[in-house]
């Protein structure tokens, strides 16, 4: 059986070249698993969801590395998990040489188990990179006087007054502005 794993970083974001990707390959709509959110560690519903499906034989088809996950400790474990474990075969689809339907000898196992630690470190690498990048953003706008957040609203006149009605039983919290 096939399977799909799509994974983008947030809410915000498109999986559409993912899906289209799955689509591609023949995958069952039913057999393809998503999440929208980050892939700093495995603790997602759609991926345990999958996971838990996946039996001896089953191919696990995933658009590129980092949409597996971005921590190089986890993202070998998982492949531990999946290949030695489940026994399922993993398809990489923009790394040939992550197809472990392919070359099962010592040699194949070694190229793809390499290109792994590889990649997955790039992937954590770029993960780090992103949070750096989004901190000094973050800093350089507060330097500017960006404010982040919800804009403050300002309390009425009455607020006080009607908080201390409130904190004596006069009224209820519908009731006060």
């Amino acid at each position: 059986m096939d399977y799909g794993y799509i994974r983008v970083s947030s809410i915000d974001q498109n999986e559409a070249r993912q899906i289209i990707q799955m689509e591609e390959l023949g995958i069952k709509k039913k057999n393809v698993y998503s999440d929208k959110q980050s892939g700093k560690n495995f603790d997602r519903p759609g991926y345990i969801k999958m996971v838990r499906r996946l039996k001896k034989g089953d191919t696990l088809f995933i658009s590129s590395i980092d949409r597996l996950g971005r921590n190089y400790s986890e993202i070998q474990e998982q492949w531990r998990i999946l290949i030695h474990e489940k026994k399922v075969d993993i398809c990489v689809i923009d790394m040939p040489l992550l197809d472990t339907r392919n070359k099962k000898d010592l040699m194949g196992t070694f190229v793809a188990e390499l290109t792994l630690q590889i990649l997955s470190f790039v992937a954590e690498n770029e993960r780090v990179n992103i949070k750096k990048r989004q901190a000094e953003g973050i800093a350089a706008a507060k330097a500017r006087g960006v404010r982040f957040g919800r804009p403050k609203k300002a309390l009425p006149e009455e607020f006080g007054t009607m908080l201390d009605r409130y904190k004596q039983g006069e009224l209820n919290a519908d009731e006060i502005i």
